[in-house]
């Protein structure tokens, strides 16, 4: 194992989703920093990155979130399926309220099809919230994965955690591609252009030490916990990446981004896990 095992386990949950995220973050910004060498990105390259994103958040929602959700209530002597449910469901309707209240504006849309309250803002902040938006679950898988140790604070659950980590991370560098270099093509100079790149993932870690926390306080909502950061992520994805990643001819392109992003989560998630 290339990392000590129980020097990692004597850790504080919260401190290990915060670190984890912050990871997840740097990534997003590495992405951002693309845009100081192109300024127009090839509709083919975005739609597989948009994929590989949606491929990474399913499988991520069922191998190392659903997964655990429903082991952990059999565990507890809860209905297996019921905490998945009702988490599940929860996650997805939380962040319909957001989608409905946060303003944003989808990548290739027209400022008029800004979704959420109606604001002034300028185009460049609804896009970066568009992004934004999809870092919330991000984060907050990560910090309830890694809060399970505070429950089960075994190798197999510190490898599931940073599996999850390192999946996010993966599909967060051309995700901060993706909002960045359109930014430029909107107008904003390469350096604003990687500022809000790079701020659409600070949410992670807020949203990671948020989930980590609660679980470690509530041991309990542990396996609601986990199905809740599934529903929100999935509602992620179908409701925006997935979408997104469809725009234009070249649809074959997101699809095949999407079976090898799904791909490499499983294959971190069995392996690590």
């Amino acid at each position: 194992m290339f990392w000590d095992v129980d020097y990692l386990l004597a850790q504080n949950p919260v401190l290990l989703a915060l670190i984890a995220a912050v990871f997840t973050w740097l990534l997003t910004a590495a992405g951002s920093s693309m845009v100081f060498f192109f300024k127009e990105i090839n509709p083919r390259v975005l739609n597989s990155m948009l994929g590989f994103a949606a491929g990474v958040m399913i499988a991520a929602s069922f191998w190392s979130l659903l997964k655990p959700s429903i082991e952990m209530a059999e565990e507890q002597g809860i209905t297996s399926w019921l905490p998945a449910v009702v988490g599940f469901l929860s996650g997805g309707a939380f962040l319909l309220l957001i989608d409905k209240i946060l303003p944003h504006l989808h990548l290739g849309l027209s400022i008029d099809k800004a979704e959420g309250i109606k604001t002034s803002w300028q185009r460049s902040i609804l896009l970066v919230l568009a992004i934004t938006l999809h870092n919330i679950p991000e984060g907050l898988a990560v910090g309830v994965a890694f809060g399970a140790l505070a429950m089960e604070p075994d190798i197999a659950t510190l490898s599931g955690a940073v599996a999850l980590a390192l999946g996010i991370g993966l599909q967060n560098f051309p995700e901060g591609a993706a909002i960045s270099i359109p930014l430029r093509r909107e107008g904003l100079s390469r350096l604003k252009a990687f500022n809000y790149g790079q701020l659409s993932g600070i949410v992670e870690p807020i949203a990671a030490v948020a989930g980590a926390w609660l679980v470690l306080h509530i041991e309990p909502l542990l396996p609601y916990a986990l199905s809740f950061a599934a529903g929100a992520m999935i509602f992620v994805v179908v409701e925006e990446l997935i979408p997104e990643s469809q725009r234009g001819n070249e649809t074959d392109f997101s699809t095949i981004g999407a079976m090898l992003g799904f791909a490499t989560m499983m294959v971190l998630d069995v392996a690590l896990g």
